[in-house]
């Protein structure tokens, strides 16, 4: 969405009366929480014909339902690996269980973000929820070939997070949807996991996207990530498109914009504030315009044209993103 500014940097677009209603509802995940590999909540299944080792997460926050939905549907469809090994988390189960539906939005995590404590010395920490969380996934993650992260966000179209290597970009273009790709470095506060190990490193092949489905509790969301999961599974060889049932299945966007982040704001406390409701996709034509104050310090587009990320105020804390700013680019992968 393009924006216009008056001489003051302000723009006309209307702030939201309210955040949306949370619309999808907990799924019951009953057996299916037990897993079958001495983990709760991770399922793996390896096919006789060698191929990738896959990977399927939902949950790392624990009111981004949509992902569990889409994860659980694999489960309960009975679809196996024609080639490889699949291997299905739900992953902060802690958080989910204090979903709660009239307050939705408490349930993210318990002591620290999930998505916030992959990398380096991560074998060595052990004092939080996440953390622990996180070492008994921590195998699965470094086994894997092919990573797909399921997450939902506070607004905004879906968009698929590349990370900066040019062969998540290729690969987010052969599934040729969401409309919206994002070449980011992920956040200062932590790495996340799609960053994580050979992730994250230029030499090597493994190959990881994080889909926003969209806003959480909004119920297409629960379909753009059944969408994510099908085509993602198609892609690595890891099924066939005659195992996809047709209802997971959505149109491909009509054409894929890719913008490359190239500032993150991060919160200097809790004293953090925007000049407009600003939303995911705005681009703001003017150089300088003010988006907001971070501890009374105002913050500015770097530069004209520029697109608006996950603006969100909603976690704040000292080191959190709150925006980030971002400029559309050819992204041409390998």
């Amino acid at each position: 969405m393009n924006i216009e500014t008056d001489k003051a940097g302000r723009s006309n677009v209307a702030p939201p009366t309210d955040l949306p209603v949370f619309a999808l509802t907990a799924p019951a995940l009953g057996h299916w929480r037990n897993g079958n590999t001495g983990v709760e909540g991770v399922w793996s299944f390896e096919a006789s014909e060698p191929g990738p080792n896959v990977l399927i997460t939902a949950l790392i926050h624990g009111n981004e339902l949509c992902g569990a939905w889409g994860v659980l549907d694999v489960l309960q469809a009975g679809l196996r690996p024609r080639r490889g090994t699949l291997t299905l988390a739900f992953c902060n189960l802690q958080a989910f269980d204090r979903f709660d539906a009239d307050h939705p939005y408490d349930s993210r995590f318990v002591d620290e973000d999930l998505n916030r404590v992959w990398g380096e010395g991560l074998a060595q920490r052990s004092s939080t929820c996440e953390q622990r969380r996180a070492l008994e996934l921590l195998p699965f993650v470094e086994k894997a070939d092919w990573l797909l992260d399921l997450h939902s966000m506070q607004d905004g179209p879906a968009l698929m997070l590349t990370g900066l290597q040019a062969r998540n970009i290729a690969l987010a273009k052969r599934l040729g949807t969401p409309e919206y790709v994002i070449v980011d470095a992920g956040h200062g506060e932590g790495r996340r996991m799609r960053d994580h190990g050979r992730f994250g490193d230029a030499e090597a092949r493994a190959l990881a996207l994080l889909l926003e489905c969209g806003q959480h509790g909004q119920l297409v969301s629960r379909d753009v990530a059944f969408d994510g999961v099908g085509r993602f599974l198609v892609e690595s060889g890891c099924s066939t498109q005659d195992d996809i049932p047709p209802t997971w299945l959505r149109p491909a966007a009509a054409s894929q914009r890719v913008f490359e982040v190239t500032d993150a704001i991060a919160a200097a406390g809790t004293n953090v504030r925007f000049a407009e409701a600003w939303r995911t996709g705005q681009t703001i034509g003017k150089r300088g315009t003010v988006l907001g104050w971070n501890d009374e310090v105002p913050f500015h587009t770097p530069y004209p044209n520029c697109t608006l990320v996950m603006p969100s105020l909603r976690q704040l804390r000292a080191g959190v993103t709150v925006v980030r700013l971002a400029r559309e680019t050819t992204g041409k992968g390998d």
